[in-house]
């Protein structure tokens, strides 16, 4: 479905953390070909690995640029990813071949795309040296980086570079007041590497902490306002909540939930609406034993969520006053990139997010599967999760399946992975199914130059099936040895041991 609000970057006149003046990327290429039909894909990848192995002097850098600045893409699309041309060549021999085994090659078949949804978790996924890749290869992230640790700095004690990078001796990620400012910095800088690639949001959508990256890369709020609700928040959590609350995770519709909870008598509460039939639940850790216990009884697949705090839950009212001295008065704006509130779960003017909007934000339930059909009804179906970690394409993909909606939904990093080629292959993953890319910050550098082309019609005979075998387990243990267990079991876990809260 088109969208019916054009993409734009509507800074507002607030000053952005990620507006870096290089974009290059180092450390990875991307190879883009195209054609009118698979066929056509496999005989251009065929003819062009002939091509550069009869001629070694050309260089990868040259062959990307000219690939990616040559001529439009075509309806069937491939990116063959890798990091030097060895493996590059060997990505177009797989897809030449047809393979599915190859963890350098995406392919997919492109269809409208409207405007772009970033969508930005809140806590969860985070871990040790989640930066440290993008760091060294990206300049975008890496400034954007440096911007968000100046505008930390008068909050805290210690280097917000260091934790990002999973420097030795480092701040501890298990500490709320580390883990917020260091997620909010990893997501935001992820966004400005989205966009040094040309994707810019049209709309905006946070969950619960997620919300102030949203509001920031939207341009409703201000880095300075933004890195001081982040502090003071997470402060007063660390300071008066922790140790007094427990989560869980289940399986349920939020509605059958908030019937069973009447009985706690206000010490449990629905957290989070992230699905269907996908809720979060808050409260006291031995009414939420209680709950777990009898759910367990019950034989349904509960899960706790690794928090010794209960956000989203009527013990957030004690950090109601200290909360708005603490933040103060903000500057927020209006903006032309729509925000969709998961507090009220609909569209949100972004002049209105003060510091109230703030407190608001963690006391009330986080309405995710609201907003994200409020955006599936304005015709959205492209979402990018700028994060660590994917927490939020599953549910995505979960409520558009719900409502009928065909959706494209991609995350950034993964855990483990946060180099640049993980990078260019969630990008490859958004081109291939139609949303428009500029390639050239993977091949700052690179010339164009000659290089072989068929018609894009043109095709090949099909590849011979590979008899079965251990390749066809090969995508299994390639994410479990990646710690990406969600992946490879075709679920969502629901809480993940390195998780704090939301």
């Amino acid at each position: 479905m088109q969208s019916p609000v054009p993409e734009s970057p509507a800074a507002g006149g607030v000053p952005i953390a990620s507006t870096p003046e290089r974009a290059e990327l180092t450390g990875a290429l991307a190879w883009p070909v195209s054609g009118r039909s698979e066929g056509a894909v496999r005989a251009e990848a065929r003819l062009l690995a002939a091509h550069l192995r009869a001629h070694p002097d050309l260089r990868p850098h040259d062959v990307g640029y000219t690939l990616t600045t040559g001529r439009a893409a075509a309806g069937h699309r491939a990116v063959v990813v890798g990091a030097d041309r060895e493996g590059l060549l060997d990505g177009l021999d797989a897809l030449a071949a047809g393979r599915d085994d190859h963890e350098g090659v995406v392919r997919g078949a492109a269809r409208p795309a409207g405007g772009v949804v970033m969508v930005f978790p809140g806590a969860g996924g985070q871990w040790r040296g989640m930066g440290g890749g993008l760091w060294e290869s990206s300049a975008a992230f890496r400034e954007t980086v440096l911007a968000c640790a100046e505008a930390f700095e008068p909050y805290v004690d210690w280097s917000l570079v260091d934790v990002v990078r999973g420097r030795r001796g480092a701040a501890s990620l298990n500490r709320v007041e580390v883990v917020q400012p260091a997620l909010f910095t990893v997501t935001v800088s992820l966004a400005a590497v989205w966009r040094s690639f040309g994707v810019r949001p049209a709309a905006v959508l946070g969950h619960s902490q997620g919300e102030l990256a949203a509001a920031h890369v939207a341009g409703a709020l201000s880095l300075a306002d933004a890195a001081r609700v982040v502090a003071s928040r997470s402060r007063l959590i660390a300071g008066t909540l922790a140790g007094k609350g427990a989560m869980l995770s289940v399986p349920l519709p939020a509605g059958q939930l908030r019937e069973r909870l009447g009985g706690w008598g206000g010490r449990l509460a629905v957290a989070a609406v992230n699905g269907p039939a996908t809720t979060s639940v808050a409260g006291t850790p031995d009414a939420v034993e209680e709950l777990f216990a009898q759910l367990v009884d019950e034989g349904v697949r509960v899960a706790r969520i690794v928090s010794d705090f209960a956000s989203h839950s009527a013990q957030v009212d004690d950090i109601h006053g200290p909360l708005l001295d603490a933040v103060g008065r903000l500057a927020p704006r209006s903006t032309d990139t729509l925000l969709c509130s998961t507090v009220t779960g609909g569209l949100f003017d972004g002049a209105g997010l003060d510091a109230e909007y703030w407190f608001q934000n963690l006391r009330r339930p986080v309405e995710f599967d609201s907003a994200v059909r409020t955006l599936l009804g304005l015709g959205f179906d492209t979402f990018v999760e700028p994060s660590s970690h994917p927490l939020l394409t599953a549910p995505v993909a979960e409520i558009a399946a719900d409502t009928g909606t065909e959706v494209t939904a991609v995350g950034s990093l993964r855990m483990g992975e946060s180099t640049a080629q993980r990078m260019l292959t969630s990008l490859a993953e958004a081109q291939v199914r139609g949303v428009p890319l500029d390639w050239r910050p993977a091949c700052a550098d690179g010339a164009r130059i000659e290089l072989p082309s068929q018609p894009l019609g043109a095709s090949s005979p099909p590849p011979r099936k590979a008899p079965p075998g251990p390749a066809d387990d090969a995508w299994f243990w390639r994410a479990v040895g990646r710690g990406d267990l969600a992946g490879a079991l075709g679920v969502v876990l629901p809480a993940l041991s390195w998780s704090n809260s939301s």
